[in-house]
């Protein structure tokens, strides 16, 4: 009669705990606690053991293989498969048995049971238990709409296994109700985490998605402005992205430990162990590339994975409606205009040209952007003053023309309002009163009469 090996093993642990029982060593009910039976089963083993001797501890039920055993070369398939392309490789700690187990069934075939290919991995030594968690900590329940509450973060890491001496960041954005990845994108080490990077993803949320109610990050320096290392934030100082997220009414909000942005580190921990080992298998050595695949067909299989219903259908995306997002997503500073009506920013000097109603632009307080395509623009107030290129070059005037002319946001403006000049006049107090000859010179334009036909050389008369 042939058993398995777990049989043999579990007939001689058996018979060693029953001798030390018979022998006096050991009480009975010991034997219970160290077998993991009931009483009644340490009976019938003692019954058996004197009936039949050693042979009568066999598991009889293990006595031939299941039929619905896994056959020993799909096992192997298996464990090859995982040690020659999958497993560690060059210090990285290879495919996660989960991840493992959805690309081996989606591109190898395989047809066997998550929890049989956890065991027998572990069993082959090719992955470690999973370790102790930490202290107890209380879960936050995710936000019930869709676009309530987005993660943004940036992961800094070697996503580009091929490439071992190069750093990418990827600028990762999540949504709370539902877990999906709402944008990915890899940049280079270069550029980092920077205000513009942050911005060029909130751009392309905003024209995909629209307004989301809040934004959580953490205290990155293009986040919030910390006055010393250690110390608090200050909230009173925005920084260009803060500036921009009031603009558009979105509520900043800061976490201030790495447990406090649980979801989106365990994103960031998902996609450091998935993203870079697809990578490597699809043999990508570039960011382009790698930015290619992550749209195409990385972040369709983790939505698709990972991804789940909102508990409220209802969405909380607003539409960008008229707000310009070419003039809040930018860099923007104030200065004041030198006498040669020229102003600087990052080492560019702008030069301001002659504007319509004013003899120079000297002196005034005007704001600088630095746009996200590296072109520059001056306004003062409402009115664009100039645009420019990356390297402080004017561009022509039909670039600007349409930029150029007073955009009154209210009520349609009166002819003699319009221009530079309008606002100017109509805030000044010497015209507030319709009585002064410079209110109804504006009011009242001169008119000119024809000459009498029957006089030859009269003169035109103006009347006022």
């Amino acid at each position: 009669m042939i058993f398995t090996q777990a049989a043999v093993e579990r007939a001689v642990k058996v018979h060693e705990v029953l001798m030390q029982a018979l022998t006096g060593r050991q009480p009975w009910i010991h034997v219970a606690e160290v077998l993991g039976v009931s009483a009644r089963t340490v009976r019938r083993l003692r019954w058996r053991y004197e009936q039949y001797g050693f042979t009568g501890l066999y598991d009889h039920r293990q006595r031939t293989p299941s039929p619905r055993a896994v056959p020993l070369a799909e096992v192997q398939r298996l464990l090859a498969l995982y040690r020659d392309r999958y497993g560690p490789r060059d210090g990285h700690p290879g495919f996660n048995v989960r991840h493992f187990y959805q690309i081996a069934r989606r591109e190898h075939g395989l047809q066997v049971s998550y929890s049989f290919v956890k065991k027998a991995l572990q069993a082959a030594g090719l992955v470690s238990k999973r370790r102790p968690r930490g202290r107890h900590r209380r879960r936050r329940e995710p936000r019930p709409c869709f676009g309530e509450l987005l993660h943004l973060d940036g992961s800094r890491h070697r996503w580009l296994a091929l490439v071992p001496e190069s750093w990418q960041t990827l600028i990762v954005v999540v949504d709370d109700a539902t877990k999906r990845v709402l944008y990915a994108q890899l940049v280079e080490d270069e550029g980092g985490e920077s205000a513009e990077v942050i911005m060029t993803a909130l751009w392309a949320l905003l024209e995909t998605y629209g307004l989301p109610g809040a934004l959580y990050t953490d205290r990155a320096g293009w986040a919030v402005y910390t006055p010393t290392s250690g110390t608090a934030p200050d909230r009173t100082k925005l920084t260009q992205v803060g500036r921009a997220l009031a603009k558009l009414g979105i509520e900043h909000i800061v976490g201030f430990s790495p447990q406090a942005r649980g979801r989106s580190e365990r994103a960031n921990g998902t996609l450091q162990g998935r993203l870079v080992n697809e990578l490597r298998v699809a043999e990508i050595r570039t960011v382009a590339a790698a930015n290619r695949y992550l749209r195409e067909r990385f972040l369709p299989d983790y939505n698709a994975s990972f991804g789940h219903a909102p508990a409220d259908p209802t969405s909380a995306f607003v539409a960008v409606g008229r707000h310009d997002l070419d003039q809040i997503l930018c860099h923007e500073e104030e200065r004041v205009v030198a006498r040669d009506n020229t102003v600087r920013l990052d080492g560019r000097l702008l030069q301001i040209d002659k504007q319509r109603g004013r003899r120079s632009c000297a002196g005034l307080r005007v704001l600088v952007r630095r746009h996200l395509t590296g072109q520059h623009s001056v306004w003062w107030g409402p009115r664009c003053l100039g645009r420019y290129d990356a390297a402080g070059r004017p561009l022509a005037r039909a670039e600007t023309a349409s930029l150029g002319r007073y955009q009154h946001s209210g009520p349609r403006a009166r002819r003699g309002s319009m221009g530079l000049l309008g606002p100017r006049l109509r805030s000044h107090g010497a015209l507030n009163s319709a009585n002064t000859p410079t209110r109804r010179a504006l009011a009242h334009p001169p008119t000119t009469r024809r000459p009498a036909r029957h006089g030859p050389g009269t003169r035109p008369i103006v009347v006022r």
